[in-house]
C-alpha cells in the first residue's frame, strides 16, 4: 500500500536574471509503506528538487504530493537527513538528537529517554556530551540520522547523506544504515549518485533523466536480504549495476 504519491509533480525555478530553469518535468511516482526507494541519475536532474517538494521544504510549480491519509502528513512524520549533518555546533550531541522533540513541546523526561535511545542505537551513546566539531564526519552523520528518527517519523528523505565521506566510512555508513532501517521499519526515501550503493540498499531504484528530471523507470532490486558484503559479490549484484549504469547513459 503506498504511502504517499507524486501526481504530475513539476518544477521550475527564477534565476536572479529572471530566467526559468525546469528543474523536474512532470513525474508520477507511489512511494509504498515500508520500502527503501534510492532515486538516482545524473547532476542537476530533479532528486533533490523531489526530495524537498515531498518533504514540503518547497512547493512544486505544478502537480500534487498526495498522503494516504492525513494523519500520514504531519511533519513530526517526516525526517530529513542532509548531505552535510546540520548539527548546532553550540550543542552536545544530546542535545541536537533532542532537539526537534524540544522544538515540538515534549516533555523533557520523555525527549531525554527517546534521545538517548537513538544515540544507542545508531552506536554514540558514550558521546552524547560531546560537540560536534569533536566527532568524525561519519559519527556526525549517524548524530543527524539519530536526530532524524528521534520523533520515530514514518518516511526518513535523505539527500545524499553519505556523499561527503571516504569510500570506507560510506560503505561502513551503507551496512549501518541498513541495520537502523531493519531495527526502526521506516519508509526510507534515498538520493544517491552511487549505482553500487543504490543497488546495494534498496528495494526499489528509480531512474531520473537529465534535466528537467523526467521518470525513465524504476526497478525492483530482487537481491535476497539481509544483505551484507556478500551481497555485493554475486552475480546478480554485478547485473544489476549494469542495468541501472545502461538507465545513465
Amino acid at each position: 500500500m503506498y504511502l504517499l504519491k507524486a501526481t504530475d509533480v513539476a518544477k521550475t525555478f527564477q534565476t536572479r536574471q529572471g530566467q526559468s530553469v525546469e528543474a523536474l518535468a512532470p513525474t508520477n511516482l507511489e512511494i509504498e509503506e515500508g520500502e527503501f526507494l534510492s532515486l538516482i541519475g545524473p547532476s542537476g536532474c530533479g532528486k533533490s528538487t523531489l526530495l524537498r517538494i515531498i518533504a514540503g521544504l518547497i512547493p512544486p510549480s505544478s502537480g500534487k504530493i498526495e498522503w494516504r491519509s492525513e494523519s500520514d502528513v504531519k511533519n513530526t512524520n517526516i525526517g530529513f537527513v542532509f548531505q552535510e549533518a546540520v548539527l548546532l555546533p553550540w550543542l552536545n550531541i544530546l542535545d541536537n538528537v533532542r532537539f526537534p522533540l524540544d522544538t515540538f513541546g515534549a516533555p523533557r523526561k520523555d525527549s531525554d529517554e527517546k534521545a538517548h535511545e537513538m544515540l544507542a542505537l545508531v552506536g554514540l551513546k558514550d558521546f552524547a556530551k560531546a560537540l560536534p566539531k569533536e566527532l568524525s564526519g561519519g559519527m556526525r552523520q549517524r548524530a543527524a540520522i539519530a536526530r532524524a528518527l528521534v520523533y520515530r517519523p514514518k518516511i526518513v528523505l535523505m539527500d545524499e547523506p553519505f556523499g561527503a565521506l571516504d569510500l570506507l566510512t560510506r560503505d561502513r555508513m551503507n551496512d549501518e544504515l541498513l541495520r537502523i532501517r531493519q531495527e526502526v521499519g521506516a519508509t526510507i526515501v534515498f538520493v544517491t549518485h552511487s549505482i553500487e550503493e543504490a543497488a546495494y540498499l534498496s528495494d526499489r531504484v528509480a531512474v531520473l533523466s537529465a534535466r528537467p528530471g523526467r521518470l525513465r523507470s524504476i526497478h525492483t532490486i530482487d537481491l535476497p536480504k539481509p544483505r551484507s558484503e556478500a551481497s555485493k559479490d554475486v552475480p546478480e549484484f554485478f547485473s544489476w549495476l549494469s542495468v541501472l549504469r545502461k538507465e545513465l547513459k
